[in-house]
């Protein structure tokens, strides 16, 4: 990958970006209000960056998941999420719902997809999740756009720096749907 100088979206068009991040504080209270709590809404941003590609948004949700007490083992297993056993019923609900989301160009939500998260989730976390899987892909494609800096950390694996990604977006940081950075 070429170090050519990228636009950073966020720095170019600070109205634009100020009113995704308010729009993601609307879409974090909804899924708090809705009852999705931290752990699970990290693991579908975690996932959603996962698949589209996404390693700036991974580094913040991993810092998030690690403050909403995810430990090392959960969030490895997040890739491999079908095969594991550490995801409870919501959870690999949420997750399928996750990947639905993110390739909706492909088959939209499919009704199995569909009936089996309404089945598992109530209507008001079906779309709270929803918006929060909106909000991540829109954060995606505005850090993937801009080739987003993922510097090695300063320090050492057992001590994440909440910040560290956020510091080193051109422009500032950015707020997701769980209304952090």
């Amino acid at each position: 990958m070429g170090e050519e100088r990228r636009v950073h979206l966020s720095k170019s068009a600070p109205e634009a970006y100020a009113a995704l991040r308010a729009f993601s504080t609307t879409v974090g209270r909804l899924a708090a209000e809705a009852g999705i709590d931290a752990r699970l809404r990290e693991i579908v941003q975690i996932h959603a960056s996962q698949l589209n590609g996404c390693a700036y948004c991974v580094r913040v949700h991993v810092d998030g998941a690690v403050k909403a007490g995810l430990d090392a083992d959960v969030i490895a297993q997040i890739a491999t999420w079908r095969e594991s056993g550490v995801f409870d019923e919501r959870e690999r609900a949420a997750l399928e719902l996750t990947e639905s989301f993110t390739f909706i160009h492909e088959d939209g939500i499919p009704d199995e997809v569909y009936d089996q998260a309404g089945g598992i989730l109530s209507e008001a976390e079906y779309v709270a999740l929803s918006w929060v899987l909106v909000a991540i892909n829109a954060f995606n494609r505005v850090a993937i756009a801009g080739r987003y800096p993922v510097p090695p950390r300063a320090s050492s694996p057992e001590t994440p720096i909440p910040d560290a990604a956020a510091s080193a977006v051109p422009g500032g940081p950015h707020v997701h749907a769980d209304g952090t950075a």
